[in-house]
C-alpha cells in the first residue's frame, strides 16, 4: 500500500513538473528569480522530447508499482498519461517532436513577453 500511494505521489509531482516545464515561465512575469528553476527544466523537457529519452520518473513509479504488488506499464510518463488526456493515438516520434516545439514556442513567447514587460517598464 504504502509503495502504491508513492507511486501515485511520483504521478502527481511528474504530472505538475510537466506543466511547470510547459508553462512555468508565466512564473517568471511576476517572480524574476522562478527563470533559474524554470529554464533548466524547459530546457530538460525539451531534451527529453527532441531525444525521444524516458524521464527518470517514469521508471522510479514503475519500480514503486511494482514493489508495492501491482504490474508497472510500458513506455514513458507522457504516453501512459498526457496523451490519453490530448490525443486518442499513442505517442509517435513526431509527436514528442511537435512537444519539445510547444514547450520551446510557448516559452520564448513568455520569455519575450517578460523582455517587452522590462523594456516596456524602463523606459517609462
Amino acid at each position: 500500500m504504502l509503495f502504491q500511494i508513492l507511486a501515485d505521489l511520483v504521478v502527481i509531482i511528474h504530472f505538475a513538473f510537466v506543466i511547470f516545464v510547459v508553462g512555468g515561465g508565466l512564473f517568471a512575469l511576476k517572480w524574476r528569480k522562478a527563470i533559474f528553476l524554470h529554464l533548466p527544466a524547459a530546457i530538460w523537457g525539451a531534451l527529453i522530447e527532441f531525444a525521444g529519452w524516458i524521464c527518470p520518473l517514469t521508471p522510479l513509479e514503475n519500480w514503486l508499482r511494482r514493489q508495492g504488488g501491482a504490474r508497472d506499464y510500458p513506455g514513458d510518463f507522457v504516453n501512459h498519461y498526457i496523451m490519453p488526456i490530448l490525443y486518442l493515438q499513442g505517442l509517435t516520434r513526431g509527436v514528442q517532436v511537435v512537444l519539445g516545439m510547444l514547450v520551446i514556442v510557448i516559452n520564448i513567447v513568455i520569455y519575450g513577453c517578460l523582455v517587452w514587460k522590462k523594456d516596456h517598464h524602463f523606459h517609462k
